[in-house]
């Protein structure tokens, strides 16, 4: 069994005070989690909405939950009640069912944009041009139980780290573009293979799973 105690001392070592670190707990168990919790971490990740809410309800309720799947929006409903920061929103039609649903909560959700940098087809994001279309949507301005914080990206899962480079820097780029705009504080990127990269692109936050709770196949986290 991975020792995640000691796992996430050492990277939040590296990290320091001002990236946010979330735990990629994906279909690991809540001792796992309260492993995590009793050293001090609040900030969990999940991919599935089903999966996370079960957690929710049999965990602390301090837990800061963080939704970095590909979210439907049929299944908003189920996570609205507490769901901190939904990382990869990529249509103006999910960012009004989470308004309405967290209408219904008396709650404002964070959400992430997420802009499709890799070139693998399997990634879901918005385009540079569709993002703006939101960004400047009347429609955005009159969600007041939903707050765009900043940006999210995935880059390619490969070993071609100038290709990850490029990648990141686009994201980069377009972030400090936009961040006085729009109030942005968050920039979400980098994973257990490549946040490294990703903090030299200044990213704000970086999704960790296998590094503190051990591999899992066929994952990038």
């Amino acid at each position: 069994m991975a020792d995640v105690k000691d796992n996430l001392e050492i990277i939040k070592s590296e990290l320091g005070d001002q990236i946010t670190l979330v735990a990629v707990s994906k279909t690991k168990p809540n001792e796992d989690i309260l492993e995590a919790y009793n050293a001090g971490h609040r900030d969990f990740g999940e991919n599935k909405i089903q999966e996370m809410t079960d957690k929710f309800e049999a965990l602390p309720k301090d837990i800061r939950w963080h939704m970095i799947g590909h979210v439907q929006r049929n299944k908003v409903k189920y996570m609205a009640k507490y769901v901190h920061l939904i990382h990869a929103v990529d249509s103006l039609k999910l960012l009004k069912e989470i308004n309405k649903r967290a209408q219904n909560e008396d709650r404002q959700i964070q959400c992430l944009l997420q802009l499709k940098i890799a070139e693998e087809d399997s990634k879901f994001g918005l385009g540079k041009d569709e993002l703006m279309g939101i960004l400047q949507s009347d429609n955005l301005k009159n969600f007041k139980h939903v707050k765009v914080v900043g940006l999210m990206g995935m880059a390619t899962f490969t070993d071609d780290e100038a290709q990850i480079h490029r990648e990141f820097s686009q994201l980069e780029n377009l972030y400090f573009e936009l961040k006085d705009q729009y109030r942005f504080d968050t920039l979400s990127m980098g994973m257990s293979g490549d946040y490294k990269l990703a903090l030299e692109h200044h990213s704000t936050m970086v999704r960790i799973g296998s590094k503190i709770f051990g591999k899992r196949k066929n994952s990038a986290w």
